[in-house]
């Protein structure tokens, strides 16, 4: 196969151009008030308004994406706003900008220190001024100081990223609202590998010393990263219960080479122009606008069959960047089945009480029936502690299967979501002699201790493989998608509000896809540098695999991607025509691309013990370089954000502004028991932040607003009666076998 660098070619393998960024649109002007309200000790609060407008243009497989974010304040008071919101987990945020009546400011990339400097003074001079900080790679706050009354902040931010294709069709993932994050009590500084043994145990109390606290917080070499900012205001909880019902404004247009076919979303009513014989189409909201109570999910497929590889490359006067786009093959018939030893790792936290928990097990009833004869099987439940249907792992046997049918079936949603307990667990048995260990993860993410998770799975996983289940209307994808990188496995999400029995049969059959292992690329006389991803993750049928790199020799190379089917040798022989001219605009979201993908590189060696990085990096040359990557091509990162100060004083008095926070809605599907079970009102007045909750009494840990939020730390009495059932089950079953023998 020969990939050559032409705009024709490019088009009929559905290679992406570059797309500007969509010009900021004009916000409605009707409507934009909005007012929120609430009344505490007989004063009423307000809340600072919002709407967002989201325009993307994609074309195949990279989207550039303008987000709008118009502030009102609806006040006689100046406001100091605080918005909580989310952006795609590899989004690569490359500008920003504010606008406040004529002025228009481009924000400047700064270190993140300096950048919230530059706002404070700012905001002490009574200049309007943004700040957007990054929390997590998914989770970012936009502080808009000195928002006055009647004079609307416009912001714009503008990001890259790849479209992957998943199932056999491209998904685009427009995430509108960050769910709560559980902070446990007391945070692992050091999470070491966990010892297996032959048995397993019940997880301890959580306020039980941690066998893995091997350091404490002050401790140097290690970064430990902060917990999640406060969560703002919930409506239905502690606000009214409208929040702009009309916040979001949707507007996406598809373009490719070749046909796009079967445009469809299962979480929201779309309107889609064009029909499957055009090549370009557009995508809006049925209803014009819509409430961010959950994240947007559009799935389209393509004309064009049969394509394995693509390529698209830009150049500037000194260095070149790749992007290479991989499909697996069809595989081979293979009579040699591998044993396999699941484990199943199920959250049956508070958050995941009512829809959530009900879909898992809908999950678990098809996953069971399922599982081959050759396969072993464990379950393991957690909370704020977690327990094992069994003492090791059983046949997949029909009386087994039965057993993990009515454990399953007794499981309820209670509790904080201690992963880390679950994984201790899950790693503490060794993995079955001469079986594929595969853990299975089931949970909606909210929680805010990602750093400690991820460490753990790294330290411990070994060769298992992760498969990763994201179940909820606005999962922490960040979390799900990185755990399975680590397991060499992917990632597959379920909204349970709009899926049913069909989407649990499809994701159990997932647990049977082809994969091809061990995948590696030959570049010839080609001289690659920074590839990335660093390590080549294994792709699994229906799925694509992106893989970029920086080049200074054009023309053409004869390179070769090796892997292995079902444990048989395979090779695709590709030619590549690349540039040595500089290239135009069109292909210049590449480099940013490359540079967000090796940012996430880097982010996953602080994930890895220091002695086994590939890097031989310590942590602050991994915060050096991802701070330069940053400033290099002007893009967010843990150490680099954007700010906008505007050149007029716009509040004569800033010591009488007062701090608030944006409110949101309930994630859709998701219970009260999700945010914390206290029913306390909202907290104003004084200048200080408007929180949404006062903090529960509980024996076990708080919640992260100033401690924590998430689910209740209560006991589980559903889990506790059917593991007592089970219990009970295989100790009968033993009398009976006894007495046979």
């Amino acid at each position: 196969m020969t990939l050559r660098f032409t705009p024709g070619l490019i088009a009929a393998l559905l290679i992406v151009g570059w797309s500007p960024p969509v010009a900021a649109a004009t916000p409605p002007a009707d409507g934009l008030g909005g007012e929120m309200r609430a009344e505490v000790d007989g004063h009423v609060v307000r809340f600072p308004s919002l709407k967002t407008d989201i325009k993307a243009a994609v074309e195949g497989d990279l989207a550039a994406v303008t987000v709008i974010q118009t502030f009102v304040n609806p006040t006689a008071t100046p406001l100091n706003a605080t918005y909580l919101f989310p952006l795609n987990k590899d989004a690569a945020v490359h500008a920003m900008q504010m606008r406040i009546g004529d002025e228009i400011v481009t924000a400047k990339i700064e270190r993140k220190q300096e950048a919230r400097q530059t706002f404070e003074v700012a905001k002490r001079e009574g200049k309007s001024a943004a700040l957007l900080e990054q929390q997590r790679p998914n989770m970012f706050t936009q502080d808009v100081a000195n928002l006055m009354p009647g004079q609307p902040i416009v912001v714009t931010l503008t990001y890259v990223q790849t479209v992957p294709r998943v199932d056999g069709a491209y998904q685009l993932v427009v995430p509108l609202i960050v769910g709560p994050r559980y902070m446990p009590r007391q945070r692992d500084n050091v999470v070491a590998a966990v010892a297996p043994s032959a048995g397993a145990t019940t997880e301890p109390s959580p306020d039980a010393p941690r066998p893995d606290t091997a350091a404490t917080p002050s401790s140097p070499g290690r970064w430990s990263f902060g917990p999640p900012p406060a969560y703002p205001p919930v409506n239905d909880l502690t606000t009214p219960a409208k929040v702009d019902s009309d916040r979001i404004g949707l507007e996406i247009a598809l373009a490719a080479g070749v046909a796009i076919q079967r445009v469809e979303s299962a979480t929201h009513t779309i309107a889609v122009t064009g029909d499957e014989t055009t090549t370009r189409r557009t995508v809006t909201l049925a209803g014009g606008r819509t409430l961010d109570n959950r994240d947007v999910v559009i799935r389209y497929t393509l004309a064009a069959s049969g394509i394995q590889a693509g390529l698209l490359a830009h150049r500037n006067a000194e260095i070149g960047t790749l992007s290479l786009l991989l499909e697996p093959p069809q595989a081979p018939s293979d009579a040699d089945i591998t044993p396999r030893e699941l484990v199943f790792l199920l959250d049956t936290s508070g958050s995941m009480s009512g829809i959530p928990i009900e879909a898992s097990k809908l999950f678990m009833k098809h996953a069971l029936s399922m599982l081959r004869p050759t396969d072993y099987f464990r379950i393991i439940r957690f909370s704020n502690s977690a327990s094992e249907m069994a003492s090791s792992a059983l046949p997949a046997d029909a009386y087994n299967l039965a057993l993990g049918q009515t454990y399953v079936a007794s499981l309820g949603a209670d509790g904080g979501t201690e992963v880390l307990a679950g994984l201790r667990q899950a790693f503490h048995v060794a993995p079955k002699p001469g079986a594929q260990r595969i853990l299975v993860f089931l949970s909606d993410g909210y929680v805010g201790n990602e750093d400690e998770i991820l460490r753990m799975v790294s330290a411990n996983i070994g060769q298992t493989r992760t498969y990763a289940f994201g179940i909820g209307s606005a999962v922490n994808r960040y979390l799900i998608a990185e755990m399975a990188h680590l397991g060499r496995g992917f990632a597959r999400f379920v909204d349970p509000t709009e899926k049913g029995d069909d989407a649990a049969i499809a994701f159990a059959k997932k647990l049977d896809t082809t994969v091809m292992t061990d995948i590696s690329i030959d570049w010839g006389d080609l001289k690659i540098e920074q590839q990335t991803p660093a390590a080549l993750p294994d792709l699994f049928a229906g799925d694509s695999l992106r893989v970029q790199g920086r080049f200074t020799a054009g023309g053409r190379h004869t390179i070769k991607v090796n892997g292995r089917i079902n444990g048989r040798q395979a090779t695709l022989p590709l030619t590549v025509d690349l540039p040595s001219e500089a290239t135009g605009p069109e292909t210049a979201a590449i480099p940013l691309v490359w540079a967000r993908s090796q940012i996430s590189d880097e982010m996953r060696e602080l994930m890895v013990p220091a002695k086994l990085r590939r890097s031989g990096r310590n942590d602050n040359e991994i915060e050096a370089r991802v701070t330069d990557l940053g400033l290099e091509h002007a893009l967010m990162t843990q150490w680099t954000s954007f700010v906008a100060v505007s050149a007029r004083v716009a509040n004569d008095n800033p010591a009488a502004a007062q701090d608030a926070q944006v409110p949101l809605p309930m994630v859709k599907g998701v219970g009260p028991g999700a945010y914390g079970k206290a029913a306390g009102g909202v907290q104003g007045g004084g200048g200080g932040m408007i929180r949404a909750m006062a903090p529960a009494v509980t024996a076990g840990p708080v919640i992260a607003m100033n401690g924590g939020f998430g689910g209740g730390a209560a006991p589980e009495p559903e889990a506790l009666g059917g593991l007592a059932v089970v219990v009970l089950t295989l100790a009968s079953t033993l009398r009976r076998r006894r007495r046979a023998a």
